[in-house]
């Protein structure tokens, strides 16, 4: 036996070192969850409640919605800066749109308006060869502008009670737009997990060079992530605008865009490709979610809430930057 042997770990060994990092990583976000869960259970009464918790909800769903998309770009090794500018234009478009021609007509055009800046993000980025950190910085810059062009920098309020129906409407107690999350969640589940297309986007984010080579087409693939999360960035978008009765450019800014990638970094999906899942986005909403609302409920200053909330992500992604090296 020589010192190589020796040093070397045995394949057993490195079986249960990639089996316990990939637990730490699946299933660590749900431990903290359940303890802060307790944990603000029994600090506040008011917590626990129904009204609470669906209000909790509520709040979340447009972020979830935006994260999710931000899940599928991520999954496939990308990067979306674009997706606050996003929703903030396609608010204005609906309530423009809502205004001049009819609401059902402006909700849609929220949602093309998404499409279409996820299908330039995914062109610019796959054909043109761009940074995917640059480019969506680029666009985002250019969406906000045209939605500022587009709103001469105002307010668009929407008086028609059909605007609003889908942003503050609610059936059986529970609002359309928590339905609506989780519709979302459960098809981006399903299609990431079951599908094809999502079994490539895996591949593609864990090794694009290895998917290429196997026939995939890794651009194409790619570029269809973004499409996905401007879609749902659109979507979230004429959520928001629907419950203020209002469409406004600056309506995301960059607040959105770093709380839907805390969300998706906390829930475990690797802000490097190759891993994640929709359940565990979900679990990093309301994590991010309970820490704000337990803090408002407890009276913690909004200084202490930036620095709980920056503490939670670093933990987040050194957690899987760890887990990667000793899977690795």
């Amino acid at each position: 036996m020589n010192a190589m042997d020796v040093a070397s770990p045995t394949l057993p060994q490195r079986v249960r070192e990639r089996t316990k990092s990939g637990s730490l990583r699946d299933f660590g976000i749900v431990f903290a969850f359940a303890v802060l869960f307790v944990a603000l259970s029994v600090s506040s009464p008011a917590f626990l409640t129904t009204t609470n918790l669906v209000n909790m909800a509520s709040q979340s769903a447009a972020l979830g919605i935006v994260a999710c998309g931000a899940t599928l770009v991520f999954i496939a090794g990308g990067f979306d800066l674009s997706v606050g500018a996003t929703y903030g234009l396609a608010g204005v478009i609906a309530a423009q749109v809502a205004l001049n021609v009819d609401v059902v007509t402006g909700l849609l055009a929220g949602v093309a308006c998404g499409v279409l800046v996820g299908l330039i993000n995914g062109v610019v980025i796959t054909a043109g060869r761009i940074n995917a950190f640059v480019a969506t910085l680029a666009t985002s810059t250019v969406v906000t502008g045209i939605a500022l062009v587009l709103s001469n920098g105002a307010l668009i309020s929407v008086t028609d009670e059909r605007f609003t129906v889908l942003g503050q409407g609610k059936i059986l107690g529970v609002p359309y737009a928590v339905i609506v999350f989780a519709c979302v969640v459960i098809l981006a589940g399903v299609v990431l997990h079951r599908m094809t297309w999502g079994r490539y986007l895996f591949a593609v984010g864990g090794n694009s060079e290895a998917a290429m080579l196997s026939g995939l087409r890794v651009n194409v693939l790619r570029a269809s992530t973004y499409v996905v999360g401007g879609a749902l960035a659109g979507l979230a978008g004429i959520l928001a605008a629907s419950r203020v009765g209002t469409g406004l450019a600056n309506a995301g800014g960059n607040t959105l865009v770093l709380n839907a990638i805390a969300a998706v970094a906390v829930g475990g999906t690797s802000i490097l490709g190759g891993s994640g899942a929709m359940w565990r986005t979900v679990v990093g909403i309301f994590m991010l979610a309970m820490i704000q609302n337990g803090s408002n409920l407890l009276h913690i200053s909004v200084t202490y809430q930036s620095v709980i909330f920056g503490l939670v992500l670093l933990i987040a992604v050194a957690t899987d930057a760890w887990s990667r090296r000793r899977t690795r």
